[in-house]
């Protein structure tokens, strides 16, 4: 398998060297240089392969000779050993739950798979590996439990100070052992240009054996694939061809695997990106123009992001064809208010609970559907509701179930450095932690 860099198509590495380099020097992203077609007999037997074996089939024919198979098999049966139900709340509404995993939140697909795949390359006498990690809530939760106990490894978290949720927090700061948090006194965009930053910054590549776990390595975004295939399978199993898939965006990662999927033959009617009051994507469909901006703070803090990494891939997946891209893709954006009154309605109707960032694709979905009342929609949930309680009402509250793990979250120690946004500040913290 080999892999080119978007800003520049000449620069291509293998898959290893994409896993462990993960952002080019050039300040590209990887992208696949071939992106095949699954076979027809791939989606005649979509509807009988359990989740592994379908991850399995996906994974085989997009990172051809990277892994021997044998060994890629055992990696996908350790890594995605949990399940992601597509439930039924109406004929044409289905919501994809995603949070089975560890974390309870849908990055454990990319976090376990990214471990276990730097865990196999990672070779004895090797530099250690040092992840860095940027997170607007969930991505830290999940690369922290991948990678707790990894050899040859050292994870270092970056997330907005006073915008993650308590037991998101908790997730980042208690882990110990090869895990270690640091708070910025700042946005999400702050600790994701912080981390970029560090990758092309000559002396911390000169002594650290650099790589990320955010979603601008291609390990996460292969596995995010998975899902997507395996919710049109157990759509067909209910005689549903013709489906849509609506995915709460911030850096736009999860929207774009599941592009990638499209791209090797999932035959998706419409892809539907919804965002909060972060609209920069939105916008561009509405003007033309891509124009980044701050982030600001929200209720569905996981998608608080400004400037969307992965845009970068789904132009360049698009080769710039603004027309062919918003034909298969819309979006929209809604504030804290209707994120509210969204969560409200979804419980009122359905007795179901959904975190605030499934909430805005629900909400989408239901949109979209207005206009297309024959096709099949599936929203994506990212996150288990027990992570943002302060969000719901009394009486939604009262009907979540809080895992066991998270109640023994409660009794763990907190630890975090604080830093302000200042990349110099935290150059030095690395080094001092050398």
């Amino acid at each position: 398998m080999k892999l080119y860099s978007t800003n520049n198509d000449t620069n291509q590495v293998s898959f290893e060297d994409a896993v462990f380099n993960s952002m080019p020097q050039d300040k590209g992203l990887y992208m696949p240089l071939s992106i095949p077609r699954l076979p027809d007999s791939f989606f005649e037997q979509l509807p009988n392969y359990t989740l592994p074996q379908l991850a399995f089939e996906v994974s085989k024919h997009l990172l051809s000779d990277a892994i021997p198979e044998t060994d890629l098999k055992a990696l996908i049966d350790d890594a995605v050993n949990f399940d992601a139900p597509a439930v039924k709340l109406d004929e044409d509404v289905y919501v994809l739950e995603l949070f089975h995993g560890p974390s309870l939140a849908f990055k454990d697909f990319g976090a376990r798979f990214m471990s276990r795949v730097m865990s196999y390359f990672l070779r004895e006498g090797q530099k250690q590996l040092d992840v860095l990690v940027a997170t607007s809530g969930d991505t830290g939760g999940a690369v922290a439990l991948g990678f707790l106990g990894v050899p040859n490894t050292r994870v270092t978290i970056l997330y907005p100070k006073g915008k993650v949720s308590d037991i998101q927090e908790l997730q980042l700061t208690t882990n110990g052992q090869n895990i270690r948090a640091v708070q910025i006194e700042g946005t999400f965009d702050d600790c994701q240009a912080l981390v970029k930053q560090a990758f092309v910054d000559a002396e911390l590549n000169e002594q650290f054996r650099l790589t990320s776990a955010n979603s601008i390595n291609i390990a996460r975004l292969i596995p995010q694939t998975f899902y997507y295939f395996n919710a049109y399978a157990q759509l067909l199993r209910e005689g549903k061809k013709d489906v849509a898939f609506c995915v709460p965006s911030g850096n736009f990662g999860n929207i774009g695997a599941g592009l990638l999927a499209w791209k090797m033959g999932l035959p998706v009617k419409q892809f539907i990106a919804a965002t909060n009051a972060n609209d920069t994507v939105p916008q561009y469909f509405k003007t033309g123009i891509y124009e980044p901006k701050p982030s600001v703070q929200t209720l569905s803090n996981a998608m608080d992001v400004g400037n969307p990494s992965n845009w970068a891939r789904i132009a360049n997946l698009f080769k710039d064809d603004a027309e062919a891209l918003k034909k298969l893709v819309v979006s929209y954006s809604y504030t804290d208010e209707q994120t509210r009154t969204a969560i409200s309605e979804v419980f009122d109707r359905y007795n179901y609970v959904v975190c605030p960032h499934t909430a805005i694709a629900w909400k989408a979905l239901t949109e979209w559907q207005q206009e297309h009342p024959n096709v099949s929609g599936v929203f994506l949930s990212t996150a288990h509701p027990c992570k943002f309680p302060d969000v719901f009402p009394a009486n939604i509250a009262a009907a979540i179930k809080v895992p066991e793990q998270m109640k023994e979250l409660e009794q763990r120690k907190r630890q975090a450095t604080t830093l302000d946004k200042n990349f110099d500040s935290f150059k030095a913290y690395l080094i001092k932690q050398a």
